[in-house]
């Protein structure tokens, strides 16, 4: 499930409107109840360490993945 979620997290960064942040992102992933922000927290730090996100964005690498997750998901 913790891939599943970090993968949705990619995804709705990808998404994200230009003017929301990181952490507006993991807090609409709360109050939806896809994971908490403990867990978005977590998600975000790994991603980091994936090179898929940089401070404020998706890294090239991030944006190419999250292409890929969102074509999952349409299929």
């Amino acid at each position: 499930m913790d891939e599943m979620n970090k993968r949705v997290f990619l995804l709705a960064i990808y998404k994200k409107e230009e003017d929301e942040s990181l952490a507006d992102v993991i807090k609409k992933m709360d109050n939806s109840k896809v994971f908490t922000q403990k867990q978005g927290k977590k998600y975000l730090k790994e991603l980091k360490k994936e090179e898929l996100v940089n401070d404020t964005s998706l890294t090239m690498l991030g944006i190419e993945k999250a292409k890929e997750v969102e074509l999952e998901f349409k299929i």
